[in-house]
């Protein structure tokens, strides 16, 4: 059997709907998981594959991951948790960041919202000796000038890779991050749909194309694997060599 196989596995990919976390929630499908998502909208069907969005296969649940009464209320359709994949995302443009509201928003959801699931659902990790994944951005390892929360949010959930790889190893669960560089999806649009800024960008990684959704899919698979039995609190850069520079 494959040490890629997940067959019969349960997989929980938060912000599974779209974009980076689809992707991840697609190859963790192909290779046989049951593949549980979170969203933002009412139902699956108000989703649609030109937005990016596959829930093909996938078994999807709203929430707002800001609610965090409504996260440790939850009651999930699985006895069984083998691996979590952290992958909520928000940015807010034009100097939103800079006021006070803006700034929690973020901070809420990229960050905060990460302790609120990881505690919820530690136990179920602990008695599968599971994995947990969390997605971050290499914008933790440089400054995003107009986008402060960002910035700090990815460089705590760095952080908080480090520090609960450290601190659940002992209950057998794994913790690693991902930090995906300039990827295709909704939330990059305003580079990717600029020809300018995307040209400028394009320049600055090494391999010169811009990162899928599915390229952090492999590497999420690598984590959850036994083939990555022996990584603890890493955070891996996915970014065709954005970072080098």
């Amino acid at each position: 059997m494959s040490e890629l196989d997940f067959t019969g596995k349960n997989v929980l990919v938060v912000g599974g709907s779209s974009g980076i976390g689809n992707g991840i929630a697609q190859a963790f499908r192909a290779k046989g998981a049951n593949v549980y998502v979170w969203g933002t909208r009412a139902s699956a069907a108000d989703y649609s594959k030109d937005d990016g969005c596959d829930l093909t296969g996938l078994h999807y649940a709203q929430m707002d991951v800001a609610d965090f009464a409504a996260i440790e209320a939850y009651q999930p359709p699985f006895d069984r948790l083998d691996v979590l994949v952290q992958s909520q995302g928000y940015v807010i443009y034009r100097r939103g960041e800079f006021q006070m509201d803006g700034f929690q928003k973020v901070i809420d959801i990229n960050l905060n919202s990460l302790m609120a699931i990881s505690m919820k659902f530690h136990d179920m990790l602990a008695a599968s000796k599971g994995s947990l994944i969390i997605i971050s951005s290499t914008s933790a390892f440089h400054s995003t000038k107009g986008n402060p929360a960002y910035n700090a949010s990815k460089a705590g959930a760095v952080g908080l890779v480090r520090t609960l790889g450290e601190a659940w190893a002992p209950d057998g669960i794994r913790v690693n991050g991902i930090a995906p560089g300039l990827v295709d999806t909704k939330l990059t649009k305003v580079t990717t749909e600029n020809p300018k800024r995307l040209e400028a960008a394009l320049r600055g990684i090494p391999m010169g194309r811009l990162g899928l959704p599915s390229d952090m899919g492999g590497v999420a698979l690598f984590l959850a694997s036994p083939l990555a039995a022996y990584v603890c609190g890493q955070t891996i850069p996915v970014d065709g060599g954005l970072i080098l520079n």
